[in-house]
C-alpha cells in the first residue's frame, strides 16, 4: 500500500520529539471519588510519586518473532474464519523508515472479508509485544483508513512496534468518505452500522495466531467520530472482543445526529440557500463570546455555565463596533437552542457549546455566500442513501423536518441497525473492559453535550461505572483535534495502562505547541490556582439534564442477514 511519508531524518526527529512529550503524560491510580486528593503543578505535571509516564507503559510479554515469512501470508486459506471468510491480497515488508505509525518494520498484509470489507493490518517484524490494536474510520467511511491513531501522541506501545495494528473501510468501497451510496445495499448498510469491526477483529486475530503462532494478549480499539461509533458498538454489541477501548467523539447516537446536522445547516442557510453569515464574522463573535463567559487563557473551561445571548449585539441595540443582524442573531441563538421539535423537546441530546464558534468555519458556516458546508453534505447523503428504506437520489439536506413525528419513523427504520446508545456496558465491566471516552468541548460536529448524557446514563445503569469506564471534556477543543485549545492527547497508553496493570486513568495530560495542562475525569475541569492544578468540581455537568425526545436504554438493537434469500431482521446485539 503507497503512503506519504516524511523523509526518514524528519522521520525520526519527530517520532523522538513524540517521545519526549510522552514525558508529560500523567496517568495516577484513581477511584471513583473526586480527584481532588492530588493536584499537579501547572509548570510540572509529572512530579507526583505516585505518577506514570506513557513512556513507561509496556505491554506484558517479550518480544516474539514471527512463526511464518511475510510473503507465505497469501498462502493461507482463511475462507473458512467462521463470520469473517477471508482472503487476502498482499503480504509485503514495509521498511521502518516507510510506517505511518512509528520506527518499525512491519509486514504490511491488506485483504478483504465477505463481502466488502477490505482491511490493512500491519504486523511487527521484530517488536511484537502480544497486542493487537485496531483503529476506527471516520465519516461515512468507504476508504481504508489504518495509518493512524486518534489520541495517542507519544504512544511508545504503538510508535515502538509493540502493537499489531489494523484497520478497515467499514464494510463498504466508497468514491469518497462522505458518500452515502453504499446504503442501497442491506448487507453493506448492516456492515457500516454495527458489523464491520466485530468481523476485522476476528479475522484480525486468526491472522496473528498464524503469523506468530500465538494469540494476542490484548487486543484494544480506539477511534474517532464515526470510529468513536464503532468503538461503543464493540463495547455494547461485542463485549469481549476488546480488552481496552478508546472513544473519541462518538458519533453513538447517529440517527439523531441526522437531525443536529440538519438544523445546523438550516439554522444558517435560509429558504433561499443563501447563508445569514460567513466565515468573515466568526472572529470577532468567538472574542464577544469569550469575553462574555470569562473566558481563562483564551478557553471557557465549563462552557455549561455560560448562557450569554447573541441578542445582546444585535445592531441597532448596541453602541459596539461588532454586531449582529436580525438574522445573525437568529441563526447563532439556533445554533445554541439545538434541535427541537414542535413542543421544544430536543432531537437530539445536545447543542452548540458557547465558545465554539470559530470551529464552526466550513462545517456549519460557509466561507462564502456561495461556498456550502459539511453539515449540507453530511445530511443530504444520508436522506438520499442512509435513513429511508428506498433511495432519494435527488433528496437534499432540507428534507428534515424537526417534528417529533419525523424524528420517531426515522428512530423506527434505523436505531436498531445504526445506533450505539444502550448504557448497559455491564457484560464489558464483567469480561474486565475498561474504556475511555473523550470529547472536545469546541466540537461543532458532534456536541459534547451527547456525550456527557451517554455516560450520565452509563453511571445510571452500571454500578461503579468509573470503576471502568471514565470520560475526559477537552476545552477549546474541536473535533477530533484541532479548535483553541490542547488537542494532543495519549489515551491510548492510559487504556493500556488500565488494562494490563490496573492503573486507572486519574488525569491525561492535554497539550500543543504552547499549552499543556492536565483535564480531569467528568464531572472535574482543571483549574490553576496559584501555580497548581487543581481538579474543580462542576456542578454544572453534575446535574446536567437533558430533556431529549429519545432515551438512552437497552433492547433497540436488531441483527440483520439473508435467510434463504430473504433479508430478515430480528432484535437482538449480535
Amino acid at each position: 500500500m503507497a503512503t506519504t511519508t516524511s523523509p526518514p531524518i524528519t522521520r525520526r526527529l519527530t517520532l523522538l520529539l513524540a517521545a519526549v512529550s510522552a514525558l508529560l503524560i500523567t496517568l495516577t491510580t484513581a477511584s471513583e471519588a473526586a480527584p481532588a486528593s492530588g493536584t499537579t503543578t501547572a509548570s510540572d505535571t509529572t512530579t507526583a510519586s505516585d505518577t506514570r509516564t506513557a513512556s513507561g507503559t509496556t505491554m506484558a510479554g517479550s518480544v516474539t518473532t514471527p512463526a511464518l515469512t511475510c510473503a507465505s501470508l497469501t498462502g493461507l486459506d482463511l475462507n473458512g474464519i467462521d463470520g469473517a471468510p477471508t482472503q487476502l491480497g498482499s503480504a509485503t515488508v514495509e521498511a521502518a523508515a516507510d510506517n505511518p505509525l512509528g520506527d518499525w518494520e512491519a509486514c504490511d498484509v491488506t485483504g478483504m472479508i465477505a463481502p466488502q470489507l477490505q482491511f490493512e493490518l500491519r504486523l511487527p517484524t521484530s517488536t511484537w509485544q502480544g497486542g493487537y490494536l485496531q483503529v476506527g474510520c471516520g465519516g461515512n467511511c468507504g476508504v481504508v483508513s489504518a495509518g493512524n491513531a486518534p489520541a495517542s501522541t507519544g504512544c511508545v506501545p504503538l510508535t515502538g512496534g509493540e502493537l499489531a495494528v489494523a484497520g478497515d473501510n467499514q464494510g463498504h468501497a466508497g468514491s469518497s468518505m462522505s458518500s452515502g451510496l453504499f446504503g442501497t445495499d442491506p448487507t453493506l448498510k448492516a456492515d457500516f452500522g454495527y458489523a464491520s469491526e466485530h468481523k476485522l477483529a476476528i479475522a484480525a486475530k486468526e491472522i496473528i495466531q498464524r503469523f506468530y503462532g500465538r494469540a494476542a494478549e490484548h487486543s484494544y480499539y480506539d477511534g474517532c467520530s464515526q470510529g468513536g461509533h464503532e468503538a461503543l458498538t464493540e463495547a455494547q454489541r461485542y463485549p469481549t472482543d476488546f480488552d481496552g477501548i478508546v472513544a473519541g467523539d462518538p458519533a453513538n447516537n447517529w440517527t439523531a445526529h441526522t437531525f443536529e446536522h440538519a438544523w445546523n445547516a438550516q439554522a444558517v442557510f435560509a429558504d433561499d440557500g443563501k447563508p445569514t453569515m460567513t466565515t468573515s464574522i466568526l472572529g470577532q463573535l468567538h472574542e464577544v463570546v469569550l469575553e462574555a463567559c470569562g473566558a481563562v487563557d483564551g478557553l471557557i473551561l465549563d462552557p455549561l455555565t455560560c448562557t450569554w445571548d447573541p441578542g445582546s449585539i444585535e445592531c441597532g441595540t448596541t453602541t459596539a463596533e461588532f454586531c449582529l443582524t436580525t438574522a445573525q442573531v437568529t441563526s447563532v441563538r439556533t445554533l445554541y437552542d439545538g434541535p427541537r421539535d414542535e413542543h421544544g423537546t430536543l432531537l437530539y441530546p445536545g447543542w452548540q457549546l458557547r465558545g465554539n464558534e470559530l470551529n464552526w468555519a466550513n462545517v456549519i458556516v460557509p466561507a462564502t455566500a456561495t461556498s456550502t458546508v459539511s453539515a449540507q453534505t453530511n445530511v443530504t447523503e444520508r436522506v438520499r442513501y442512509l435513513v429511508y428504506p428506498e433511495a432519494h437520489p435527488n433528496g437534499t439536506y432540507r428534507d428534515i423536518t424537526f417534528t417529533s413525528k419525523a424524528w420517531k419513523q426515522l428512530m423506527a427504520t434505523n436505531e436498531g441497525m445504526m445506533d450505539a446508545t444502550d448504557p448497559d456496558l455491564s457484560a464489558f465491566k464483567k469480561a474486565g473492559g475498561k474504556l475511555i471516552i473523550w470529547h472536545g468541548l469546541a466540537d461543532p460536529n458532534i456536541a459534547a453535550v451527547g456525550s456527557m448524557a451517554y455516560y450520565q446514563a452509563v453511571q445510571r445503569t452500571v454500578t461503579d461505572a468509573a470503576s471502568f469506564a471514565r470520560l475526559f471534556l477537552l476545552p477549546g477543543v474541536s473535533h477530533c483535534g484541532g479548535g483553541q485549545g490542547p488537542d494532543k492527547i495519549d489515551a491510548l497508553s492510559a487504556v493500556i495502562a488500565w488494562v494490563t496493570d490496573g492503573t486507572a486513568p486519574e488525569s491525561l495530560t492535554s497539550q500543543n505547541a504552547t499549552t499543556t495542562r492536565p483535564v480531569y475525569p467528568y464531572p472535574y475541569i482543571a483549574v490553576s490556582k496559584n501555580g497548581t492544578w487543581t481538579p474543580v468540581l462542576s456542578t454544572a455537568e453534575r446535574d446536567l439534564k437533558v430533556d431529549y425526545l429519545g432515551s438512552f436504554r437497552s433492547g433497540y438493537e436488531t441483527v440483520s442477514g439473508w435467510e434463504n434469500g430473504t433479508w430478515v431482521t430480528r432484535p437482538g446485539k449480535s
